[in-house]
């Protein structure tokens, strides 16, 4: 691709940043003196704020290079033996994101004078629920590094819906927060951008599924025959599958992926699979050819019109269709789900995060100094990437697990009386090497979905409203998905709600690989993530907001005024694919052979509940307190 001049005048002002276990590599060489006093004082140094770092953020350098020669096989033979710290707790949490800080919350909640810790192998906690901040003419805005949503809250069981409730959040206020009205009152919907080295020009399209349909189409770079194809799918209700039974019907699709129902039973004409191909991307991690048609009948499109197909085959409603059980999307707090874990550490570590209710916690200020506070019940300790959790003795005997961690360059060791292992469950068998065979393999089963979960911020989104747009789909650019954010007042944040503003863009991106199964390409997608260096996705993130936004009057060199990016190398949980992944008995799945308690340690995580959602999340978490319970 060839950059604009906008592009190539663009330079961008980087902070500096303290990347903690950064130091862990070339700590090692630090004398032990200056290890401890890195080591004691690293959160409580000033400045010490990571929802504030802009650059390459998610999974950053230095939070997983321990777990990568762990996977490797390579780290016990340069490590040594672990230094003992001399503590002991009651339960050890590994992983602080929302799953394992509930599951320090269950615990702590029934039993209110334990010592808990809770480490993790980032720069800060929320796992993948991060909050990204910005500055901009005086004023701070927020914005979630991940985990986007309470999805279809109504869905949630007794124990996680009884959480947010504990928590204080009350989903029914989002119907105010949320402004529904702000982005169609003034007339902005869903584009498309088409670009030249996929469909042969550059060219935005507003008015996807608002327009009719030959208005719309007759203004895409698409050949006439493509057009009239992809019109007929969306007006003419057809039931692709005659003589099958709706349970039929639903076997079949499940085993036949989107593209493939489109072309073959649908009829489309395979030319214009591309204007489809990226619609999956955001849910599932990759395109249609790898999606079952039923899963994209069950889910629904997040943008758009949906997928079109599946109108007349019988088959039942769909999420967004009358009689569907999906709700409003707007259930979303400025930082995403950030909020529900900066509620849980507010409420495990008091004086952490000021205030006492929803409203407060979403312009709080964090203290990462009083986190891992040697007189507190509850201690959360950053940049502290586990590499080991083993029994004292025979597991099905022991009373004691040693958990072995390395910070600021130095291997560590603590006991505690339980464990939750709430990480990765992937890393699990390189944790836990006496865990049982079967059990590691069903741990080792799922790949975890990678994405970049970009942010940038703008002078201001005057060029949205000259394109009519909000959101864009780009199923041929490195982003798939431009939009921007998401419109939440609430508390003392107010959003920025006129044009002439300053905003932060979402742009998201699934590193897919077509012709792989969908594990494989998880697998190729993370190592394509980490391989990709910041200044690289920079220029890409340029160029495409270049040629998406100039016929709108944005200038990149002059509108562009920070980006985050948030590299999830592992991101969603697996989920089951039905295409590549067999039907198991049930019990036997591998999330539900992996999670098994396996002496005092239990195993949370969405990953347990092969499901990427946060009330899963919870959920696992519940579980594995409660296997611990009943030793």
């Amino acid at each position: 691709m060839g950059r604009t001049e906008a592009v190539e005048r663009l330079t961008i002002r980087r902070r500096d940043f303290l990347n903690g276990v950064a130091l862990g590599a070339g700590g090692l060489l630090l004398g032990s003196r200056r290890l401890h006093e890195l080591e004691g004082e690293l959160e409580a140094r000033a400045g010490y704020y990571p929802p504030a770092l802009t650059g390459l953020r998610g999974s950053h350098e230095g939070a997983y290079a321990a777990a990568h020669d762990l996977k490797d096989g390579s780290f016990w033979r340069k490590a040594g033996a672990p230094q003992e710290t001399g503590e002991s707790y009651d339960l050890v949490v590994v992983g602080g994101g929302i799953s394992g800080l509930a599951a320090a919350y269950f615990w702590r909640k029934d039993a209110p004078r334990a010592r808990i810790l809770i480490l993790d192998n980032h720069d800060d906690f929320g796992g993948h629920a991060k909050r990204n901040e910005f500055r901009a003419g005086g004023r701070t805005l927020i914005s979630y590094g991940g985990t986007q949503t309470i999805e279809t809250p109504s869905a949630y069981s007794k124990v996680a819906a009884g959480l947010l409730r504990d928590l204080g959040i009350e989903t029914r206020r989002f119907y105010s927060a949320y402004d529904q009205k702000l982005y169609p009152g003034l007339g902005l919907g869903t584009g498309v951008f088409f670009d030249r080295e996929t469909f042969g020009a550059d060219r935005l399209v507003a008015g996807l599924g608002s327009r009719p349909w030959p208005d719309f189409l007759a203004d895409c770079p698409l050949a006439e025959a493509i057009r009239r194809d992809i019109e007929r799918v969306f007006t003419k209700h057809e039931s692709y599958l005659p003589g099958l039974t709706a349970e039929e019907k639903r076997a079949r699709l499940a085993k036949t992926s989107y593209a493939d129902f489109l072309v073959h039973d649908a009829r489309l004409d395979r030319r214009a699979l591309p204007f489809f191909q990226s619609w999956s991307h955001d849910l599932f991690g990759v395109g249609i050819e790898a999606v079952p048609a039923l899963a994209c009948f069950e889910a629904g499109a997040d943008y758009g019109p949906g997928y079109p197909g599946f109108e007349a085959l019988g088959i039942g409603p769909g999420p967004n269709d009358e009689g569907g059980w999906q709700e409003p999307y707007i259930f979303h707090f400025p930082d995403g789900n950030a909020t529900i874990a900066r509620l849980l550490v507010r409420a495990l570590v008091p004086g952490s995060i000021p205030g006492s209710s929803m409203e407060d916690v979403v312009t709080a200020r964090a203290d990462y100094s009083r986190l891992d506070a040697a007189d507190a019940a509850v201690r959360i300790r950053l940049n502290s990437t586990v590499v080991r959790a083993r029994h004292r003795g025979d597991p099905a005997t022991s009373h004691e697990v040693e958990i072995a961690y390395v910070r600021c360059g130095r291997l560590r060791a603590v006991r505690a009386a339980n464990v939750v292992l709430a990480c990765w469950n992937g890393m699990i068998p390189h944790l836990c090497t006496e865990l049982p065979q079967e059990q590691k393999e069903g741990l080792a089963y799922g790949a975890k979905v990678p994405y970049l979960y970009t942010h940038v911020l703008v002078r201001n989104w005057t060029s949205f409203v000259n394109l009519k747009v909000h959101e864009i789909a780009a199923p041929g650019s490195y982003h798939t998905w431009v939009a921007l954010d998401f419109p939440v007042s609430i508390g003392s944040y107010a959003f920025p709600s006129r044009p002439d503003e300053p905003m932060v863009l979402f742009l998201m991106r699934a590193p897919c690989h077509p012709g792989l199964d969908a594990r494989s390409q998880h697998r190729a997608g993370r190592v394509e993530l980490l391989s990709t260096p910041f200044a690289e996705i920079e220029r890409r993130i340029q160029e495409q907001l270049a040629r998406m936004l100039s016929a709108g009057g944005f200038d990149a060199a002059r509108d562009i005024q920070a980006i985050t990016v948030n590299r999830w190398s592992h991101g969603y949980a697996y989920s089951y694919n039905s295409l590549f992944d067999p039907e198991w008995p049930k019990g036997r799945a591998p999330h539900e052979i992996g999670r098994q308690r396996f002496g005092r340690i239990a195993i949370a995580n969405a990953d347990a509940g092969a499901t990427a959602l946060t009330n899963v999340a919870i959920d696992e978490a519940w579980r594995a307190v409660e296997e611990l319970r009943s030793l």
